[in-house]
């Protein structure tokens, strides 16, 4: 039986990966190189140490120890800076329903993100409340596809793998769900999200009712 929700936040609930788009693109320019749009998808899910790596070998840059650091640093910087202004009506198509109707329905919700700043955001969104678990970059040391955040997720729910569906856009994150031994919605298409046990372009797509009685069959 299904009894939770686990949601990656960037992609899913809201999209916040133009502004972290613009804050790598400023670090690679730094870097003396530059950074595209379709690099950046090959971000998608992956932490904020790993990313920069690959920015790096991209760039084809040489950085010490203490400017990888402080690379990092002001890399957050620059986004935060850039997410300030979100809101309730920044959630992607029918997220915000969607949790809502969740919630209604009793069933459990936890954020597995690998961003550090995933409690800020749902904050800034109003959707703190509808959670009962966040586990994000602060709580975990194996990125995506490592199934660690949604492990995590569950253990913080009470319950089993199995018990859990993982709503993903990132094939980093299909691949951490179901080597957790988890359900899987991909939000995208079957090509991008090969693996994803269903698919659908945004959460407003489906209803909580629909998938529980889906993999519950």
């Amino acid at each position: 039986m299904i009894k939770g929700f686990l949601f990656d936040l960037d992609g899913v609930i809201v999209d916040t990966a133009v502004f972290h788009f613009q804050a790598w693109r400023r670090c690679a320019q730094k870097l003396g190189g530059d950074f595209t749009e379709a690099q950046n998808e090959e971000l998608k899910g992956v932490s904020r140490v790993d990313s920069l790596k690959k920015i790096i070998e991209w760039t084809g840059a040489s950085v010490t120890a203490d400017e990888f650091e402080a690379l990092m640093v002001e890399k957050n910087e620059w986004y935060l800076e850039l997410v300030q202004e979100l809101s309730a009506a920044d959630g992607l198509p029918g997220a915000m329903a969607f949790l809502q109707q969740a919630h209604a329905r009793g069933i459990k919700i936890a954020l597995g993100s690998a961003s550090k700043n995933a409690p800020m955001i749902l904050d800034k969104m109003g959707l703190t409340p509808l959670f009962d678990a966040i586990i994000d970059g602060n709580n975990v040391i194996n990125g995506k596809p490592h199934p660690e955040v949604f492990l995590k997720g569950a253990a913080a729910l009470g319950l089993n793998p199995e018990e859990c569906v993982v709503f993903e856009d990132s094939i980093a994150g299909v691949q951490a769900a179901k080597t957790g031994g988890m359900s899987c919605v991909g939000i995208g298409t079957p090509e991008t999200l090969e693996g994803a046990d269903v698919h659908f372009t945004a959460l407003g797509d489906t209803t909580p009712e629909e998938l529980v009685a889906r993999f519950n069959v």
